[in-house]
């Protein structure tokens, strides 16, 4: 039951944010190390990762992923990936894609223009 309420305050959470077509979010390991961000994987993993969740580049190689109502931007030529930005391109689909991300890939969300984030 305990679950089913969570989940109910995340997507609650998700129709607050409601912002303009193409707002960014920026995509963060929810831990923090003593020296900064802590990377949330190589660019490889993330890749992989994110391609069972139908999120791929157009070309092999490519910093920019499209997936269902999103757009993540890897940090060009850094590996490991400390962050990335997610924007969102299809405002009806991109919450529920967003919130499966986080949850699947254990991944924190932060809306940078109110400092809240996504944690389900």
């Amino acid at each position: 039951m305990q679950a089913t309420w969570q989940r109910v305050e995340c997507v609650s959470a998700l129709f607050e944010w409601k912002h303009e077509l193409n707002h960014t979010f920026v995509i963060q390991s929810p831990e923090s190390g003593s020296n900064g961000l802590l990377p949330i994987g190589s660019r490889k993993e993330i890749v992989e990762q994110l391609s069972k969740l139908n999120t791929a580049p157009e070309r092999e190689g490519e910093d920019a992923l499209f997936g269902p109502g999103v757009r993540i931007d890897l940090p060009p030529e850094k590996d490991p990936v400390e962050q990335m930005l997610l924007t969102i391109v299809e405002e009806e689909i991109a919450y529920l894609v967003m919130m499966r991300i986080s949850r699947i890939c254990g991944w924190k969300i932060l809306d940078p223009e109110t400092g809240r984030e996504l944690n389900p």
